[in-house]
């Protein structure tokens, strides 16, 4: 059985605001490009579309394939989440579950055989807190 979680959507709204501004400063930088060196207007066309396209696709990746947490029979993986520590392990290395505050923010922790750890910031998923701590619970206890 396995159970995904995406990004909540704040989290992907943040990630799309970057990349429209990413793609806002390409944009910006083409047309000084053109405007320095009388480069042909066609070049900024290409770096319009070029931005709308990839716009589209963060979009895209964002809200259809962009899970964060994956929980499988055999174990976990974490995407998409910088300094979470481990990104994936078995269920039978992991000692123990817990939630705490890291840094202000609630954390589900996998505290796993060897003294490392994955820190997951709950408020980066989509979905009920507590049914997710329950899940991986479940999870935790058929893995073992």
């Amino acid at each position: 059985m396995t159970s995904d979680y995406r990004l909540a959507p704040p989290v992907a709204a943040r990630l799309l605001g970057v990349s429209i501004a990413g793609f806002g400063l390409l944009i910006f930088l083409v047309t000084g490009v053109v405007v320095l060196l009388s480069a042909p207007v066609a070049v900024l066309w290409g770096a319009v579309v070029v931005s709308v396209v990839g716009i589209f696709a963060v979009g895209a990746l964002l809200t259809r394939t962009g899970y964060v947490l994956r929980l499988t029979d055999d174990g976990y993986r974490v995407r998409l989440v910088r300094g979470a520590g481990v990104k994936q392990a078995r269920w039978a290395d992991v000692e123990e579950l817990v939630t705490d505050t890291v840094a202000g923010a609630p954390c589900l922790i996998f505290r796993l055989r060897g003294g490392e750890a994955t820190v997951l910031p709950v408020q980066v998923l989509a979905g009920d807190r507590e049914e997710l701590v329950r899940e991986v619970g479940s999870h935790l206890a058929r893995g073992r």
